[in-house]
Protein backbone atom coordinates (compact mmCIF):
# COMPACT_ATOMS: atom_id res chain seq x y z
CA UNK A 1 0.00 0.00 0.00
CA UNK A 2 2.87 2.18 0.52
CA UNK A 3 3.87 4.81 -2.06
CA UNK A 4 3.39 7.54 -4.49
CA UNK A 5 -0.42 6.71 -4.82
CA UNK A 6 -1.26 6.64 -1.33
CA UNK A 7 -2.56 9.65 1.05
CA UNK A 8 -4.13 10.20 4.37
CA UNK A 9 -7.57 12.00 3.24
CA UNK A 10 -9.87 11.64 5.85
CA UNK A 11 -9.66 11.96 10.01
CA UNK A 12 -12.47 10.74 11.77
CA UNK A 13 -13.06 13.46 14.76
CA UNK A 14 -16.18 12.10 17.08
CA UNK A 15 -18.73 14.54 17.40
CA UNK A 16 -21.62 14.50 19.97
CA UNK A 17 -24.27 16.12 16.99
CA UNK A 18 -23.28 16.61 13.65
CA UNK A 19 -25.52 19.94 13.15
CA UNK A 20 -23.76 21.53 15.52
CA UNK A 21 -20.52 20.24 14.94
CA UNK A 22 -21.68 20.97 11.50
CA UNK A 23 -22.00 25.13 12.55
CA UNK A 24 -19.07 25.03 14.46
CA UNK A 25 -16.34 23.87 11.75
CA UNK A 26 -17.93 26.51 9.49
CA UNK A 27 -18.34 29.44 11.64
CA UNK A 28 -15.47 28.90 13.85
CA UNK A 29 -12.62 27.32 11.05
CA UNK A 30 -13.92 28.81 7.82
CA UNK A 31 -14.39 25.08 6.92
CA UNK A 32 -16.98 23.65 3.88
CA UNK A 33 -19.38 21.00 4.03
CA UNK A 34 -17.87 18.79 1.56
CA UNK A 35 -20.40 15.88 2.34
CA UNK A 36 -23.50 15.31 4.06
CA UNK A 37 -24.99 12.35 2.69
CA UNK A 38 -27.47 10.21 5.43
CA UNK A 39 -26.51 6.55 5.36
CA UNK A 40 -28.21 3.19 5.82
CA UNK A 41 -27.84 2.71 9.67
CA UNK A 42 -30.27 4.87 11.03
CA UNK A 43 -29.43 8.33 12.63
CA UNK A 44 -25.96 8.10 10.46
CA UNK A 45 -24.35 10.48 8.23
CA UNK A 46 -21.37 10.68 6.44
CA UNK A 47 -20.41 14.54 7.10
CA UNK A 48 -16.68 15.13 5.92
CA UNK A 49 -15.75 19.05 6.11
CA UNK A 50 -12.12 20.85 4.95
CA UNK A 51 -11.06 24.12 4.09
CA UNK A 52 -11.89 26.52 1.60
CA UNK A 53 -10.09 25.11 -1.56
CA UNK A 54 -8.02 22.42 0.23
CA UNK A 55 -6.28 19.49 -1.63
CA UNK A 56 -5.11 17.99 1.68
CA UNK A 57 -6.44 15.76 3.99
CA UNK A 58 -10.66 16.38 5.42
CA UNK A 59 -12.11 15.24 8.93
CA UNK A 60 -14.99 13.22 9.04
CA UNK A 61 -17.49 13.94 11.52
CA UNK A 62 -18.50 11.10 13.62
CA UNK A 63 -21.33 11.03 15.97
CA UNK A 64 -20.35 8.82 19.01
CA UNK A 65 -22.46 5.90 19.25
CA UNK A 66 -22.25 3.98 22.34
CA UNK A 67 -20.74 4.95 26.02
CA UNK A 68 -16.99 4.30 24.68
CA UNK A 69 -17.27 6.70 21.86
CA UNK A 70 -19.07 9.48 24.19
CA UNK A 71 -16.60 9.32 26.48
CA UNK A 72 -14.33 9.92 23.75
CA UNK A 73 -15.75 12.95 22.43
CA UNK A 74 -13.47 15.66 22.87
CA UNK A 75 -10.23 13.88 24.38
CA UNK A 76 -9.50 11.64 21.33
CA UNK A 77 -5.33 12.24 21.89
CA UNK A 78 -5.69 12.13 25.66
CA UNK A 79 -5.34 15.29 26.07
CA UNK A 80 -2.32 16.10 23.15
CA UNK A 81 -2.34 17.88 19.97
CA UNK A 82 -4.68 16.10 17.86
CA UNK A 83 -4.69 17.87 14.91
CA UNK A 84 -2.59 20.01 12.80
CA UNK A 85 -4.13 23.23 10.71
CA UNK A 86 -1.45 24.52 7.88
CA UNK A 87 -1.82 28.31 6.87
CA UNK A 88 0.14 30.34 4.51
CA UNK A 89 -0.67 33.54 6.62
CA UNK A 90 -0.68 32.68 10.67
CA UNK A 91 -1.64 36.43 11.52
CA UNK A 92 -4.54 36.51 9.11
CA UNK A 93 -5.95 33.06 10.24
CA UNK A 94 -5.34 33.63 13.75
CA UNK A 95 -7.08 36.99 14.34
CA UNK A 96 -10.30 35.80 11.95
CA UNK A 97 -10.22 32.74 14.20
CA UNK A 98 -10.46 34.60 17.07
CA UNK A 99 -13.03 36.64 15.84
CA UNK A 100 -14.96 34.25 15.45
CA UNK A 101 -14.88 33.00 19.03
CA UNK A 102 -12.05 30.59 18.69
CA UNK A 103 -10.64 29.82 22.21
CA UNK A 104 -6.65 29.97 21.81
CA UNK A 105 -5.01 28.16 24.98
CA UNK A 106 -1.77 29.78 24.76
CA UNK A 107 -0.04 32.77 22.97
CA UNK A 108 1.42 32.17 19.58
CA UNK A 109 4.47 31.33 19.52
CA UNK A 110 7.65 30.81 17.82
CA UNK A 111 9.35 27.21 16.83
CA UNK A 112 12.16 25.57 14.55
CA UNK A 113 9.03 23.97 12.64
CA UNK A 114 7.25 27.06 12.41
CA UNK A 115 4.09 30.06 14.12
CA UNK A 116 2.16 28.11 16.22
CA UNK A 117 -0.76 28.36 18.77
CA UNK A 118 -2.65 25.73 20.26
CA UNK A 119 -6.72 26.02 20.61
CA UNK A 120 -9.92 23.94 21.20
CA UNK A 121 -12.56 22.89 19.11
CA UNK A 122 -16.07 22.55 20.31
CA UNK A 123 -15.61 19.79 22.13
CA UNK A 124 -11.72 20.18 24.06
CA UNK A 125 -10.37 18.66 21.36
CA UNK A 126 -6.40 20.65 20.47
CA UNK A 127 -5.51 21.80 17.50
CA UNK A 128 -2.20 23.31 16.58
CA UNK A 129 -2.60 25.99 13.99
CA UNK A 130 0.52 25.88 12.02
CA UNK A 131 2.46 28.05 9.51
CA UNK A 132 5.47 25.53 8.42
CA UNK A 133 8.74 27.56 8.95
Amino acid sequence: MSGGGSRIALTAVLVAAYDEAIVWYRDKLGFTLVEDKRLEEAGKRWVVMGPQGAKGACVLLARADGPAQEAAVGRQAGGRVFLFLHTDDFWRDYDSMRARGVVFQEEPRHEDYGMVAVFADLYGNLWDLLQPA
